[in-house]
């Protein structure tokens, strides 16, 4: 139960009290400024607690915003300030500063709780500030204020501003137009039935399992049944954000399936396209791992560029204006938008081609896709990267804002494991200048050269354990200094592609049943945990842990493994030990996960950004 405070003269018909009831606040009265402190003292520690003038008018909603919200330790709006457990200590220190000085005759004029946010501003403290729009939350010093704030109040439907508010202020075409004008109702249908956003989320994977079994049957009824429930997923899996941020239930368990099982059930649903394909005689393992890997390979770029500017210094560039004067021409925003292929239309398009056409081509489709949006967004951000200069530096003079924040995001979304982290050391005395300045140039040559080792050499060879070997010595040269560069941000992504690809590579080759869909669990396992690592990055809780990431080897130390188990086994015996190390790398990554996400410190991460 939380307990909302109230101060100030009572305001005959006022509905505060009944709306803080309503919110489930708990209501305690005070006489004035001492008595408030009292009360507030008498509050248990792990509780919320807020303070709220008896003269507030305002919209339910824009109290809901500035009252209940769980992702922020304090908060406030006009004439109301909330604290859970976190902030309790500062909003203590502010009461009993605004009581001392304030006394009982301050009360009657002022506004505690508005006295109590600027002291705690004066004191430094973070405070969120909900952004009410057209909402009313106004504590009027007298009865012509007080009847034109309730005239305000009623000019405006807060029910209708609470459910635009639910869907998301920047997404793609597909769902702004075709999902999000009626998902929004299905989410108040959904908290007025007491569900919560977890269980719509779950619905939604349960939803896509289901629709990746009824590709596997290789049946077009199958086909056309998959498709249709793929469409329900991703109208379920707009809802549940959209009941979080309808009702405020924001929470760190959610925050964890929402951003692991979008990936879980587009990549479940490749396999079910895979095993229906293979039913009907057409082997297309290799195009279902070649679409996971490219997918993956995009999200990394998007992590990598945008930790990078996290907390870069402001800057301008050429293609950064253009972006912006494009973005000014509304059909632009929408079709730039549409390119780069997200979630929406990424998933629109499967399922119409899966009930049109066959796997095949669906993935072809996919594939072709992704890698134009691939090659529109990585030449974008290279552009943007080269041409970018720091506001206040002289003309002439280049310069990258990267910080040790974001130089530190970098290394631990490369995941180096003990060998590149070992020789690291040994290389810090590489020259800090062209070609070695820039990270990724020293990554890349590596990089290709183990992937090309692999595709031109047939199954056994012992080219590959070389170009891995090389690879080793590459990847650690480029973590070797922190990764602040212009470029830098591509060597993440570099090393995705170099795993991931030389996987692909070697399974394919083997030219066994099962290979390649040994190596697509595999990759499965690697890519959780490299999502699992971007999702603590953002919540600042640092990357996995040290034992983790040298409990399954790192990227350099998994890819050596794999060339060399292709060199010294049999195709058949490979692929058992493909099978072996993706169950391996799930369990002790899922283990993990699992334990940290659901423990106490976790961070609640709510990407509102994130589309693709």
């Amino acid at each position: 139960m939380s307990t909302a405070i109230l101060t100030g003269q009572p305001v005959p018909g006022s509905s505060i009290e009944g709306d803080l009831r309503s919110l489930g606040y708990d209501i305690r009265v005070a006489a004035d400024p001492a008595d408030a402190e009292t009360l507030l003292a008498q509050v248990p520690g792990d509780q919320r607690v807020a303070v709220v003038d008896t003269r507030f008018v305002g919209h339910l909603h824009a109290l809901r915003l500035g009252l209940t919200d769980p992702r922020f330790p304090l908060a406030a709006i006009p004439g109301a300030v909330t604290a859970q457990p976190a902030g309790r200590q500062a909003l203590t220190r502010a009461m009993a500063r605004e009581a001392s000085a304030g006394g009982g005759a301050a009360l009657a004029v002022d506004s505690l709780a508005d006295r109590i946010v600027t002291a705690l501003d004066d004191d430094g403290t973070d405070i969120h500030r909900p952004e009410l729009g057209s909402l009313v939350a106004a504590v009027p010093a007298d009865p012509q204020a007080r009847n034109e704030a309730r005239q305000a109040v009623a000019g405006v439907d807060d029910e209708a501003v609470r459910l635009k508010s639910a869907v998301k202020s920047r997404d793609g075409f597909f769902t702004t137009f075709c999902i999000s004008p009626y998902s929004r109702y299905l989410a108040r249908w959904c908290a007025h039935r007491g569900l919560t956003p977890n269980q719509v989320t779950t619905a939604s994977l349960i939803t896509a399992l289901i629709a990746a079994g009824c590709a596997a049957t290789g049946t077009r009824g199958g086909f056309i049944a998959a498709g249709l429930l793929l469409i329900f997923s991703f109208v379920l899996d707009c809802t549940d954000g959209q009941l979080a941020r309808y009702s405020l239930q924001y929470s760190t368990l959610g925050a964890w399936l929402d951003a692991t099982f979008d990936r879980a059930k587009e990549y479940a649903y490749y396999a079910g396209l895979a095993l229906g394909a293979a039913r009907g005689g057409d082997d297309v393992w290799a195009l279902a791992l070649g679409a996971m890997v490219l997918q993956t390979c995009r999200h990394v770029v998007d992590f990598s560029f945008n930790e990078a500017n996290h907390d870069a210094t402001a800057n301008t560039s050429p293609t950064a204006a253009l972006s912006d004067k494009l973005d000014s021409v509304g059909w632009t925003v929408w079709v730039r938008r549409m390119i780069v292929l997200p979630i929406g239309e990424r998933w629109a398009m499967i399922a119409v081609l899966t009930a049109a056409t066959t796997p095949r081509i669906t993935f072809y489709a996919l594939i072709v896709g992704c890698a134009f949006a691939a090659t529109y967004t990585t030449a974008g951000r290279v552009l943007r990267s080269l041409t970018r200069k720091a506001v206040g530096v002289p003309p002439g003079v280049k310069h990258w804002g990267s910080t040790d924040r974001a130089a530190g995001a970098l290394a631990d979304l490369a995941d180096s494991g003990p060998l590149a982290q070992g020789l690291a050391g040994a290389l810090k005395k590489l020259p800090a200048r062209p070609p070695f300045s820039s990270r990724a140039f020293v990554a890349l040559p590596g990089a290709v050269l183990l992937v090309a080792g692999a595709w031109l050499e047939p199954y056994g060879s012992w080219l590959p354990v070389l170009g891995a070997v090389l690879y080793v010595l590459t990847s650690a040269a480029a973590v070797a200094l922190p990764l602040k560069g212009a470029l830098d941000w591509l060597v993440p992504p570099l090393l995705r592609a170099a795993e991931y690809g030389t996987v692909l590579v070697l399974a394919a080759k083997a030219e066994v049943n099962g290979a390649l869909p040994a190596a697509f669990g595999l990759v499965s396992a690697v890519a959780y945990h490299h999502y699992d690592t971007v999702y603590r990055i953002r919540g600042n809780a640092g990357a996995p842990p040290a034992w983790l990431v040298r409990a399954i080897g790192g990227h350099e130390g998994r890819t050596l493994l794999v060339t060399v188990l292709a060199a010294v086994l049999s195709a058949s015996q490979f692929t058992v030990a493909l099978t072996a190390l993706a169950v391996a790398v799930a369990l002790v990554v899922l283990f993990e996960s699992i334990r940290f996400w659901v423990s106490a410190g976790a961070p609640a991460v709510h990407d509102e950004g994130e589309t693709a």
